[in-house]
């Protein structure tokens, strides 16, 4: 298939003709439990998520390594005291350290003042350990509460990659504008594709694992119409379903068909943020956030 679209010129930095952004969930066990809360018991289970921090952190910072590629790494805070071995690799290797909570907690249970908690201790969590405090956000599960966009801003955190209503980079609205939020779609997230475990079952009713080949596929096709409209590719990926033996391989295809161009802007979403802050006009009236903003006075969608 080919895309014979011009994007606008200027959009990005340089020449460059789209943004490329990769993200990774750092969940391990804890992407189990806030599936199914009863296998807290079920080392099984467990180990599914679990081999995210003994296997795949280390593989997939080789391979991202190899591409030169630097990453936006969402970790909630319990797994910083859990894995801090594996937190200060991907902190040693350079990557982007961004806030995802502090439990995967199911955001949509919460009223604001526990979403300010559970994010506040994930931020302390930071700043025990490697002396920081991210500026990046990630809802894991849910949706965020009312107000807390404008929240976020007031905490300093600058970007968030929560929602999915846009493929380009837009503003939040109300007091929250200057946040920036970088959207992701499910159907570049690795998670949908992959994530299997028969009992519990994860996902609920009929799961199926895909094929790596025709992911591949999606994932190609998907790039190439970005990279023709200019838009922002952001890529999803969690080190227990990518970077098992096999499935890094895939990965490792993609990377290199996207390097393969040299008119992609490789940058963190703090990047693609500190960019659309700088240079790119206001939200237009008809944008959804607006839109959304001005019928829920203030409300946020999932």
């Amino acid at each position: 298939m080919t895309f014979t679209q011009e994007p606008p010129a200027g959009r990005w930095p340089g020449a460059n003709r789209c943004a490329f952004v990769v993200t990774v969930a750092f969940e391990a066990e804890l992407s189990v439990l806030a599936a199914a809360p009863d296998a807290v018991d079920r080392t099984k289970s467990l180990s599914v998520g679990q081999y995210g921090a003994t296997r795949g952190v280390d593989r997939l910072l080789a391979e991202l390594g190899r591409t030169g590629t630097t990453a936006s790494w969402f970790i909630p805070g319990a797994n910083l005291g859990t894995y801090p071995r594996q937190v200060e690799a991907v902190a040693a290797a350079g990557h982007e350290l961004a806030n995802m909570g502090w439990a995967l907690e199911d955001m949509g249970l919460q009223p604001l003042p526990e979403q300010l908690d559970s994010i506040g201790r994930g931020q302390d969590a930071f700043e025990a350990l490697l002396g920081v405090r991210p500026q990046g956000f990630r809802a894991g599960r849910g949706s965020m509460a009312h107000g807390l966009p404008g929240d976020l801003l007031d905490l300093g955190f600058t970007w968030s990659s929560s929602w999915h209503g846009d493929d380009l980079p837009h503003f939040h609205a109300g007091r929250a504008a200057g946040l920036v939020e970088v959207p992701r779609h499910h159907e570049l997230d690795d998670f949908p594709y992959f994530v299997f475990n028969l009992d519990p079952p994860i996902p609920k009713g009929s799961p199926r694992i895909a094929s790596s080949r025709e992911v591949l596929r999606n994932w190609i096709l998907e790039f190439e119409a970005y990279r023709a409209e200019g838009l922002c590719f952001v890529l999803t990926l969690h080190p227990e379903i990518i970077a098992t033996p096999g499935r890094i391989g895939m990965l490792r295809a993609f990377l290199d068909h996207v390097h393969s161009y040299g008119d992609v802007w490789h940058a963190t979403g703090g990047d693609v943020a500190r960019w659309w802050r700088d240079t790119a006009a206001p939200n237009s009236p008809s944008h959804p956030a607006e839109i959304f903003h001005s019928l829920t006075r203030g409300g946020t969608p999932a």
